[in-house]
């Protein structure tokens, strides 16, 4: 089993479409078990600039990551599909044991 980690900011749009929607799409469509999205308290990403959105009147962009976990190949392809259409963003996979 592998484990994918995407993070994105929350606003970000592909077409009209949030950007963590159309993922999730991609996923279904890839017939993925399932996919959480999280929303992020602050972070920072390669600029280095740290976000804070829940900071009084910060117009910062809020972090999200969308987790999801299949088998290697369904994730692959997944993340395949995504970056035909989507270059940004952060992706890293990493091989997991499920627990039963």
């Amino acid at each position: 089993m592998v484990q994918a980690q995407i993070f994105i900011d929350a606003d970000e749009l592909m077409g009209s479409k949030l950007l963590y929607e159309y993922i999730l799409e991609i996923l279904i469509k890839q017939k993925v078990k399932g996919a959480t999205v999280f929303r992020g308290r602050s972070g920072f990403g390669a600029n280095q600039y740290l976000k804070r959105p829940n900071d009084f009147f910060s117009f910062d962009e809020t972090p999200y990551q969308i987790v999801f976990i299949d088998e290697e190949e369904k994730v692959h392809a997944a993340l395949t599909e995504l970056r035909q259409h989507y270059k940004g963003g952060f992706i890293v996979t990493n091989k997991v044991d499920i627990w039963k």
